[in-house]
């Protein structure tokens, strides 16, 4: 079972494809790159109405290029990791860009999974673990590592919204 990690490293693995990184910082752009996506999307579900916007922009109902969280990622990734980097600067913004395609891949990926007819917080984690109706038990959806820290947080500031 994949974490939420492995799924936004998988993506960002993806948009950076082409894009020739010095290897000397690679690893930093593309760790860099994920952990931005992802504080993103944790201060994001730590906001009032957090949840909606991710869920929004997960289910492919939100526009992925003018989206808070979107917008949020990429600045987090400008500032704590490209500024720090010093690359040039049209590397700098090439991957800046790349941003918006990362969240575009994980957007589309909600689905209602656990079969009660609409896309909560439960659909969200059972589209980031690859899980269906049959692992819909909250026992199931509290998982180990980072995916059943995220569920705690999330559930326990949030609770099961609709």
């Amino acid at each position: 079972m994949a974490s939420i990690s492995d799924l936004i490293m998988q993506q960002v693995r993806s948009a950076t494809g082409g894009v020739q990184i010095p290897s000397a910082v690679q690893s930093q752009v593309l760790n860099g790159m994920a952990s931005s996506v992802l504080g993103s999307l944790t201060q994001t579900a730590a906001k009032p109405g957090g949840v909606d916007l991710i869920r929004n922009l997960l289910s492919g109902k939100a526009n992925v290029a003018t989206s808070p969280v979107t917008a949020l990622a990429g600045n987090m990734f400008s500032n704590n990791i490209l500024k720090n980097l010093q690359l040039p600067a049209g590397l700098g913004a090439v991957l800046a860009g790349l941003i918006p395609k990362v969240m575009g891949n994980l957007s589309g990926i909600i689905r209602d999974r656990d079969g009660d007819g609409d896309v909560d917080l439960n659909d969200i984690i059972l589209s980031l673990t690859g899980g269906g109706a049959a692992a819909a038990s909250p026992a199931a959806a509290r998982g180990g590592g980072l995916l059943g820290a995220a569920t705690s947080i999330l559930g326990g500031i949030l609770g099961k919204r609709k």
